[in-house]
C-alpha cells in the first residue's frame, strides 16, 4: 500500500484553499486488490445512503405505537417526523461545504457515527420530548452524512465505471424507499424483546458501527481545490425563518392558538427579506453564499423550486395522516397498515423508471403535469372510497386509489430534478441540486407542521380513536387535491421539452466534486444524466 499526497494552492477571491487528496491504495486497474477495495468504499456510503433513506421511511409506520407507548401529545407526534425533516433541510448544503472544506472522507465518518448515536438515543428515549431532541439530532447528523456520498463515488471512482455504480446507486434509493415502511412495520409487529417500536431505530447500530471501521480503513479522503467558505450567518438566518414558521403552526392547537405564535409567523417575511439581503453582502465580501441568489433569475429553477416546496407539502401531509387514519382510525396493525402500501410503492417504482426512459423525452414537461392531475385524481378515487365505504373500507379497496397515486408520483420524483436543473448554468449545478433537496425537506416539515390545522384541528378530541381520524382523512385529503393543482400551475414554469445535454448551452450535467469545488453532493443530483447511468430520483418520499 502506498501513500500519496498532493496539495495546490490555487488562488481566488477569497484567498488561497489547498486541495489535498490522499490516496490509500494504488491507481485501480481491473482485478487487482485495489478494485476491490473500491468496490468497499462504495458498499459502505451506499449503505449509509440506505440507511437514512430507510430512517426517513420506517417511522412514519410505527407512529401510533410511539404515541401509545410514550402517552405523546399530537404536536409531539409532529416533531417527530418534522424535527428530523427540518433539521435535514437546514444542514444538507452545509453539509457539504464543510466535506469540501475539511474532508469528505471525515464528514461522512462524523456523519455516520453522530448517526449511529442519534439512533441510540432514539431507541432508548424514555418520553416524547427526548426522542424529538433525538431526531433533530438524527436530521443534522444525516445532513452531514448524506452529501459526502455521491461526492466519494465521484472521487473513487473513474469516469467509465460512474455509469454502473449510479444506476446501483438508483436502485438502492428505490430499495430504500420501497423497504423502509414494510421493515418499519415488521419490527413493530413483532416487539422484539417486548421493545415495541423501538427496533427501528435500534437496528442503526451494528449497521452505523459497521460503517466508522470500514470506512476509516477504506474510502479514500478527498476535498475540494476551491471550496466555498462556510456561510453561518445565512444558515441561521435560513433557519430561524423556518422555525419561526412550522413551531407555531405545530404547537399552535395544543396552545389555544397564542397571540405569540402569530406574531412569529408575521414576522417570518422580515427575516426572509434580511437572510436576502445578507446573502447579497456575502455575495459581494467572498463569492460563498450559503443560496445564489441568481439561480432564481433562472425562470424554470425558480419554478421548479415552487413545485419541490409545495410536493414537499403534499406529501408530508398525506403521509402521515394516511398512517394514522389505518391505526387510529380504523384500528388496523402496524403489519396490515404497512402491506397496504405495497401497491402505492410498485406503483411509484414503475412509472418512475417509464417516466425518465420513454415518455419525458418524447411529451417533455406535460409529464410531470399529466402527473399532478393523475395524483390528484387518484386522492380524489380515495375521498369517495374512504366516504363510500366508511370504516368497513378493506385494504384491496384502497389498493386502486393508492396505484393510481403512485402512478402520478412516479412521473413527477424521477425526472423533476433534471428539469429544474436543465436551464441552471453548469458552474451552478451543485448549488442548485443541494437547495432543490433542502427545498423539498422544508416542504415536508412545513406539511407535517400543517396537520395540526387541516388534520388534527378537524378532530375535536384526538384521544378518542375511530371514526374522527377516518372523518379528518377526507378533510386533509381535499387540502392535498387544492395544493396537486397548484402545482400542476406553476409546472408552466418548467421547460417545455427536455433537451439532449449536448445540445444544452452552459448545461447544468453534475461535475465531479474535485472538477466543481464547493457544491453539495447529494441524492437526486442529476443522475439519470450520466448516459449509461439508470434513471434515478430525489428520496421518493415516506409511505
Amino acid at each position: 500500500m502506498s501513500t500519496e499526497t498532493s496539495k495546490t494552492s490555487p488562488e481566488r477571491e477569497n484567498g488561497p484553499v489547498q486541495e489535498e487528496r490522499t490516496e490509500t491504495a494504488p491507481a485501480p486497474t481491473n482485478g487487482s486488490p485495489a478494485d476491490r477495495r473500491r468496490w468497499l468504499a462504495l458498499a459502505i456510503v451506499m449503505t449509509a445512503a440506505f440507511m437514512d433513506l430507510v430512517d426517513v421511511t420506517i417511522v412514519n409506520i410505527a407512529i401510533p405505537s410511539m404515541r401509545q407507548d410514550l402517552s405523546a401529545s399530537t404536536s409531539a407526534i409532529q416533531w417527530i417526523t418534522a424535527g428530523y425533516a427540518l433539521a435535514f433541510a437546514a444542514g444538507l448544503i452545509t453539509g457539504g461545504r464543510l466535506g469540501d472544506i475539511y474532508g469528505r472522507k471525515r464528514l461522512f465518518l462524523i456523519g455516520i457515527a453522530g448517526f449511529t448515536a442519534a439512533s441510540l438515543l432514539c431507541g432508548i428515549a424514555a418520553n416524547p420530548g427526548i426522542l424529538v431532541a433525538s431526531r433533530i439530532l438524527q436530521g443534522g447528523t444525516a445532513a452531514m452524512m448524506v452529501p459526502q456520498v455521491l461526492s466519494i463515488i465521484h472521487v473513487t471512482f473513474p469516469p467509465h465505471e460512474r455509469g454502473k455504480v449510479f444506476g446501483m446507486f438508483g436502485a438502492i434509493v428505490g430499495l430504500g424507499a420501497v423497504s423502509g415502511p414494510m421493515l418499519g412495520a415488521l419490527l413493530t409487529q413483532w416487539n422484539l424483546f417486548g421493545l415495541e417500536w423501538r427496533p427501528i431505530f435500534l437496528i442503526n447500530l451494528p449497521v452505523g458501527i459497521a460503517g466508522v471501521i470500514l470506512g476509516r480503513k477504506f474510502i479514500t479522503e478527498s476535498k475540494a481545490p476551491n471550496a466555498l467558505r462556510l456561510d453561518l450567518v445565512g444558515v441561521v438566518l435560513a433557519t430561524a425563518a423556518m422555525v419561526m414558521l412550522i413551531y407555531p403552526l405545530t404547537q399552535g392547537r395544543e396552545n389555544d392558538w397564542p397571540l405569540w405564535g402569530f406574531l412569529c409567523m408575521g414576522a417570518v417575511p422580515f427575516v426572509i427579506v434580511g437572510f436576502i439581503a445578507y446573502e447579497k453582502h456575502k455575495i459581494k465580501k467572498d463569492g460563498s453564499p450559503l443560496v445564489e441568489l441568481s439561480l432564481f433569475k433562472v425562470r424554470s429553477f425558480a419554478g421548479g423550486i415552487a413545485v419541490q416546496l409545495t410536493f414537499g407539502i403534499a406529501t408530508g401531509i398525506f403521509f402521515l395522516v394516511w398512517t394514522l387514519m389505518m391505526q387510529m382510525g380504523l384500528g388496523w396493525s402496524a403489519l396490515r397498515a404497512g402491506t397496504t402500501g405495497i401497491p402505492f410503492s410498485i406503483a411509484v417504482s414503475l412509472a418512475a423508471g417509464m417516466s425518465v426512459q420513454k415518455l419525458v423525452p418524447r411529451f417533455g414537461r406535460k409529464v410531470l403535469q399529466g402527473g399532478a392531475l393523475t395524483m390528484a385524481g387518484g386522492v380524489l378515487l380515495y375521498i369517495w372510497e374512504s366516504g363510500h365505504y366508511g370504516m368497513e373500507i378493506a385494504s384491496w379497496q384502497m389498493a386502486a386509489p393508492l396505484v393510481v397515486m403512485g402512478l402520478g408520483m412516479g412521473l413527477i420524483v424521477a425526472p423533476l430534478t433534471d428539469a429544474v436543473l436543465s436551464e441552471v448554468p453548469r458552474e451552478h449545478a451543485g448549488s442548485a441540486s443541494g437547495l432543490i433537496n433542502s427545498t423539498m425537506q422544508m416542504g415536508n416539515a412545513l406539511g407535517l407542521g400543517l396537520t395540526s390545522v387541516v388534520y388534527f384541528g378537524v378532530i375535536e378530541n384526538d384521544v378518542v380513536f375511530g371514526a374522527p381520524y377516518v372523518e379528518a382523512f377526507r378533510s386533509a385529503l381535499w387540502w392535498i387535491v387544492a395544493v396537486l393543482v397548484v402545482i400542476w400551475a406553476v409546472m408552466f414554469m418548467l421547460p417545455r421539452t427536455s433537451l439532449p445535454m449536448e445540445q444544452r448551452e452552459g448545461g447544468s450535467e453534475y461535475q465531479a466534486p474535485d472538477e466543481a469545488p464547493g457544491q453539495a453532493a447529494v441524492p437526486g443530483q442529476a443522475l439519470a444524466r450520466d448516459p449509461a447511468a439508470a434513471p434515478a430520483s430525489d428520496k421518493v418520499p415516506a409511505v
